[in-house]
């Protein structure tokens, strides 16, 4: 059924609702219409903040079913990403405050331990949801309580090797501890069409009448000989497996049941309450087909560019989005690669699930056959990357900077000890806005920068950017990083013909003499602005952009370090990165010796909740604001020191001579 369009809309069902306790007080019958109340006012209130729509519009039928059949949060739910838990936030005491979300100091984008005692676990990273799940119900054993722990996992986090690791583990339990996976399957990538056939019989296998008739029939054949008795269990499993399509969960130790109508409650009720009241203990997995988008046209239509949404016009679904003169850096990356692709047939891209993400679906649109997206599963994209750099190929791993952490030891083990010319290339580095802390790219100049061989560029803009896509591509060498923001450019002027740059230079942009500022990546311009600030108040600064991480520039350091008192390092990184890079030349050479002032401005040591990304950046004083008051401060330190030295040396003329 299609949503009805009222703004704001009117909820009298769901108006009586502020817990799942009050959930569970309604007739089964009043359920259909509370669903259609619930996917209003989650699309009024993410029209006004943005945020995961389609996700979240597919699972409201499942939200509501889990909450009134299951006793929440005594019973563990869990939601793989979380980007699909809007609906669980309205039903869960966070109501009020729903059109709070994803702005600073309002509800996060995802679920958080911190924010409800319904969020059992924090999840924005995929495929973690089981793991999760199976801890709590293992723990829940051992302390002899009684409870649910059910995994809400989508198909997509399904092709993560994580979750496999997870259901091998469970599976292979010994005390069948009460865990149920809830597989969300709403991209048909695994189920076979659903009809009544199909939800009658997975009825029927997850009811007590069919678990006892196999139990019983468990028993017998464990009297037979064990040839027999292995064909019998093979007769009931392939049976079973026929039917319902679900012999690889099986194969794992999973009983499993689907696949299920998720949006028809009249079926799903039923199959929970069974799991839910099984003697037989877990571990079950619950196949659902739902649609993405499921209630509202324009998300059915097109659930790709409504997965995630700015604010947008309910009536239209046109996303509401600032006008910028400047391209985003993700745009302007796809069409360098593209640039390049056109002169290099050995370049390939390389993705984990985030075609448009990082841009690669404009790549894909002109070389469908050199472009490969390995779904959520990071480890797998860098090795499968280094055996093709093996062969002669070009590989270009795109990935967000905070999931590539997830293929970390490959890029140690696999790319990094052998010297494989892989280039990663890692989006949304430094603070993201509204998506927090989860998916800030924070750390990668420190987890990039300790690796020997790997050499790591950060653009100061858009123009810097097209000449590293070029820089990487000439670069054989061995691995290399190129890491740029979310967001849009400073509107320079695109180069026709990028250069490949000289790997580990730097550049000078403004000469003075007293305070050197040194920028690596988009706080170049910051810099610009606080220099303009300082000159106007009589200072002399220099400012320099290292455009290299790693190797660092070491004759522009230390010439920095000998021609000025004072030295700012600015990264939109962690502690750990490119300052302590800087730092090790200084202390190398001595620089510190001459009375060298320095100071590093970095993301601060703790993790930064959802905001605005320029409100991040004041929040972790790496703005022009706090650039001009470091600097202030330096300046003031270095000639109070220079006073008190040059009194120092004057003769002391309250002394009479003999």
């Amino acid at each position: 059924m299609s949503l009805p369009v009222v703004s704001p809309p009117v909820t009298p069902i769901l108006d009586g609702i502020k817990s799942p306790a009050d959930l569970r007080e309604l007739e089964e019958s009043q359920l259909p219409d509370l669903a259609t109340e619930l996917r209003a006012e989650m699309l009024d209130a993410v029209s006004v903040t943005g945020g995961h729509l389609g996700s979240s519009l597919g699972v409201v039928e499942l939200t509501l079913a889990l909450h009134y059949v299951f006793d929440t949060p005594h019973d563990r739910l869990i939601w793989d990403v979380g980007h699909q838990a809007y609906p669980h936030k309205i039903l869960t005491e966070r109501r009020e405050r729903i059109r709070s979300l994803r702005k600073q100091g309002g509800l996060s984008g995802f679920v958080k331990r911190s924010e409800s005692e319904y969020d059992p676990f924090g999840t924005a990273h995929s495929s973690t949801s089981i793991s999760a799940a199976h801890g709590m119900a293992v723990a829940s054993t051992l302390a002899g309580i009684e409870r649910n722990a059910i995994a809400v996992i989508g198909d997509g986090a399904m092709s993560a090797g994580m979750a496999y690791e997870a259901m091998n583990n469970a599976g292979a339990s010994k005390n069948k501890e009460r865990l149920i996976v809830i597989l969300n399957d709403n991209d048909m990538s695994i189920a076979p069409p659903v009809g009544a056939v199909s939800n009658h019989l997975s009825r029927i296998v997850s009811g007590k009448s069919y678990r006892s008739l196999r139990g019983l029939g468990k028993s017998i054949a464990s009297v037979l000989p064990p040839r027999l008795e292995e064909a019998l269990r093979k007769t009931e499993e392939y049976a079973r497996g026929w039917w319902t399509g679900g012999t690889l969960f099986e194969e794992l130790g999973f009983y499993y049941v689907g696949p299920v109508d998720g949006h028809n409650l009249r079926h799903l009720l039923p199959i929970l309450r069974n799991v839910r009241d099984g003697e037989e203990q877990g571990p079950y997995l619950i196949h659902l087909v739902t649609q993405k988008g499921k209630g509202y046209p324009f998300a059915e239509e097109a659930p790709d560019k409504l997965h995630g949404v700015s604010k947008f016009d309910v009536i239209t679904g046109r996303q509401i989005k600032a006008k910028s003169n400047a391209p985003a850096y993700t745009s302007v990356f796809s069409s360098a690669l593209i640039d390049q692709a056109e002169q290099d047939e050995k370049i390939v891209a390389i993705t984990a699930a985030m075609p448009s993400g990082t841009g690669l679906s404009a790549f894909a649109d002109r070389f469908a056959e050199r472009t490969f997206d390995v779904g959520i599963a990071e480890q797998h994209a860098v090795t499968f990357a280094a055996g093709m750099a093996c062969e002669g190929y070009k590989p270009f791993v795109c990935i967000y900077s905070t999931f590539l952490q997830r293929g970390y030891d490959q890029i140690v083990h696999d790319v990094a000890i052998q010297n494989l010319p892989v280039r990663f290339v890692l989006d949304r580095a430094g603070y993201v806005g509204a998506d927090g802390q989860t998916h800030h790219g924070a750390f990668d100049l420190s987890y990039l920068g300790c690796l020997p061989g790997m050499v790591i560029m950060t653009p100061s803009d858009e123009a810097e950017l097209k000449h590293m896509v070029a820089t990487q591509a000439a670069y054989d060498a061995g691995p290399s990083a190129l890491r740029y923001p979310r967001g849009e450019g400073v509107g320079v002027e695109l180069p026709a013909h990028p250069k490949v740059l000289a790997i580990g230079k730097g550049r000078i942009i403004k000469q003075g003499h007293q305070l050197a500022l040194l920028s690596i990546g988009t706080r170049l311009h910051p810099c610009l602005k606080a220099a303009e600030q300082l000159n106007a108040q009589g200072w002399s600064v220099t400012v320099a952009d290292a455009r290299f991480a790693k190797p660092v520039d070491k004759d522009l350091i230390l010439q920095l370090a000998s021609q000025h008192s004072a030295l700012i390092t600015i990264e939109e990184n962690s502690i750990g990165g490119f300052a302590a890079q800087v730092m090790t030349v200084l202390t190398d050479n001595d620089a510190f010796a001459s009375g060298l002032k320095m100071r590093a401005l970095t993301m601060p040591d703790a993790f930064v909740d959802h905001a605005s990304q320029d409100a991040q950046n004041a929040q972790a004083g790496i703005d022009e604001a706090a650039i001009v008051k470091t600097a202030l401060g330096l300046l003031a330190q270095c000639q109070d020191e220079k006073t008190a030295t040059v009194a120092d040396r004057l003769p002391d003329h309250g002394t009479a001579a003999g």
